[in-house]
């Protein structure tokens, strides 16, 4: 009976050890122990990844070399292509919308672009000056001195006509344009060469292109 008393109250014991023995192995588990050390931040945990940096240029040759090679290895890679292409795109399509910040600083500004809409309102003669061009440039490769002579002749009545378009509608730009924006300060001059190119380029070929058509009132 003793011995039956005794080895209950072992296994009593025992069961009530083995829950302590438990959880002091599953805290074992859960427990992590400490790296010694501080975890590395993602900035230099890719410049260990990426190698030792380059030492910086001493010299501006060195300098000029290396921007040369860094150049170079972009522009092998496609996708740097591609995107170089679609920014020439994107603002070649601003520019010939005529977005201030894409454009020229000869065509920047509100006058400017005042200007090149009341040349574009009206059909000039100064439109057919490039086609002249072509015109004389071929007759002087023709071997018929008299298809050179009219056609020389037909060039100084035209090119007379153009001068004195130029000059009308210069005045007449550079008017509107004083009373359009009274507090700039208009160079008739200024005015007058720029209306002058504008009117001389074929209406399709303008940079950026023509916003109203022509006879449309300004």
């Amino acid at each position: 009976m003793r011995f039956l008393r005794r080895s209950t109250t072992d296994s009593a014991t025992t069961d009530t050890e083995t829950p302590d023995s438990e959880a002091v192995e599953v805290q074992a588990k859960a427990y992590t122990p400490g790296k010694g050390k501080a975890t590395p931040k993602r900035r230099e945990a890719e410049a260990k990844r990426r190698g030792p940096v380059a030492p910086p240029p001493t010299t501006m040759r060195e300098a000029m070399k290396r921007n040369k090679e860094l150049r170079k290895s972009a522009k092998s890679d496609p996708e740097y292509k591609a995107k170089q292409r679609n920014a020439a795109k994107e603002r070649r399509e601003r520019m010939m919308a005529g977005e201030d910040k894409y454009l020229l600083p000869r065509d920047r500004g509100p006058v400017k672009a005042y200007i090149r809409d009341l040349v574009d309102s009206r059909r000039n003669l100064l439109g057919l000056f490039m086609p002249l061009a072509i015109l004389v440039f071929v007759a002087l490769i023709l071997p018929y001195p008299e298809v050179q002579r009219y056609a020389t002749l037909l060039c100084t009545v035209m090119l007379l006509g153009m001068i004195v378009e130029g000059v009308l509608s210069g005045r007449r730009i550079a008017k509107m344009v004083r009373l359009k924006f009274p507090n700039e300060a208009v160079k008739g001059t200024s005015v007058g060469w720029y209306s002058f190119i504008r009117a001389s380029q074929i209406r399709k070929l303008r940079v950026p292109k023509p916003r109203v058509s022509p006879g449309d009132k300004v």
